[in-house]
């Protein structure tokens, strides 16, 4: 890509180029006690919109059914959060103080920008994809957050997408800082004819884990009754709760050992097994959940949920959590069974101050986008300097997306 000579910014215009639209990055994170403010440019052609408005709008959906299903008048679609704002002609009454990549970009464009400003609810859900079928088509389900804006004489009027500017962002949530205590859990099983009894115990070293990264789980079978242990089955599970009307739970494994660990009577056995979820084994999975991603851009397995106390579940959508599950086969006697959660999440930059965090990092076998934007305080001489970044990605399927006008490019 070369040098970075000053500051990366998004823009994004409408198809006849009459409203452009500026963002200093997609990634927006949520630190549970705030989450960081939508703060944009808004750079119009007057002339163009003789007596009408333009509006911006900020909203959180819920997909849960694909578009070509849509029948009667029926939508599989939930807003979660709409905020709507009109940006010109500005409107007389209290202003929000401008941040400074605002400023830089209000005194670069000129006497036509107009500043963009939201600020995203707490109590709202993170993005999330689910990962379609291979014969889905359309858009994926899931929790999606769009930037729009739209000339219109009214905020009723109906939006034309030649003079409109669609862009997806996305709310993100990086791992706590601290960790939190180690998971452990053991259970004993009496078996019919059997005077003693097995026990398991079973323990992850730690109970945050980064993407990418390998989970150790020690499992250790005391054996005193008089059933055999035949083999040991590991596997990592992530659960989904979909909270729409109701809540409903999914569970997928993504990761699985089995080991032939016999456990013979009146014996021990102690072993670490090693599991590292991660998407590239789990591609083909219908309906597995995967942090939000922007069109053409990979991903990687949905991060863990962090849910604020006192939040309202009915409006987080889709609420990821994972679990190991330990399972012993025990010949004549069934299955003894333990589970231990526990967090999934990409760090937190440490480069970054927490008011400006970068893009979640990318998980090792699938590379996430990145926030292209960069702040150059050393000289005053840069304090113009941009290079500005199409919102639009790279076409990968054929021209027919542009026909199709998906506005998630």
């Amino acid at each position: 890509m070369g040098d970075k000579t000053g500051t990366r910014v998004f823009k994004k215009s409408s198809p006849n180029s009459k409203l452009t639209v500026y963002l200093g990055k997609r990634d927006f994170v949520d630190h549970l006690n705030y989450v960081d403010p939508v703060d944009g440019v808004l750079l119009v052609d007057p002339e163009y919109l003789k007596d009408r408005k333009v509006f911006v709008s900020l909203t959180c959906a819920f997909y849960y059914g694909r578009e070509d299903l849509d029948v009667l008048g029926l939508s599989f679609r939930k807003d979660l959060y709409v905020s709507t704002v009109q940006v010109f002609p500005p409107l007389q009454g209290e202003k929000k103080p401008l941040t400074r990549l605002q400023e830089r970009l209000l005194k670069k464009l000129g006497q036509h920008a107009y500043p963009i400003n939201f600020t995203i609810p707490q109590n709202l859900p993170c993005s999330v994809t689910l990962q379609p079928g291979p014969e889905d088509t359309g858009k994926a389900c899931g929790v999606d957050y769009e930037l729009q804006a739209f000339c219109a004489k009214t905020v009723e009027e109906k939006i034309h997408q030649r003079n409109s500017v669609h862009l997806a962002i996305r709310k993100v949530q990086y791992a706590p800082e601290k960790q939190g205590p180690q998971p452990m859990v053991e259970i004993s099983r009496s078996f019919l004819m059997s005077d003693r009894s097995l026990h398991l115990e079973a323990s992850l070293d730690k109970e945050l884990y980064y993407h990418g990264e390998p989970i150790s789980v020690n499992v250790q079978v005391t054996n005193n009754s008089t059933k055999t242990v035949k083999r040991v089955k590991i596997s990592v599970r992530q659960y989904a709760d979909i909270c729409l009307f109701s809540t409903a739970q999914y569970k997928c494994p993504v990761a699985v050992v089995e080991a032939d660990d016999h456990v013979s009577p009146s014996s021990t056995s102690c072993h670490v097994y090693t599991l590292t979820p991660v998407l590239g084994t789990n591609r083909e999975k219908r309906g597995l959940a995967l942090d939000g991603k922007l069109k053409h851009e990979d991903t990687n397995l949905a991060s863990s949920t962090i849910v604020k106390e006192g939040t309202n579940k009915e409006m987080m959508g889709i609420m990821v959590s994972y679990r190991v599950k330990v399972k012993l086969v025990v010949s004549l006697a069934g299955d003894v069974a333990v589970e231990l959660p526990f967090v999934l999440m990409h760090p937190k930059p440490t480069d970054q101050p927490s008011s400006q965090p970068q893009s979640v990092a990318p998980e090792t076998d699938a590379p996430a986008a990145t926030n292209l934007i960069e702040f150059e305080t050393s000289t005053p001489s840069q304090f113009d300097d941009f290079v500005f970044e199409d919102f639009a990605r790279l076409r990968l399927k054929s021209t027919k997306d542009d026909k199709d006008g998906d506005p998630f490019c």
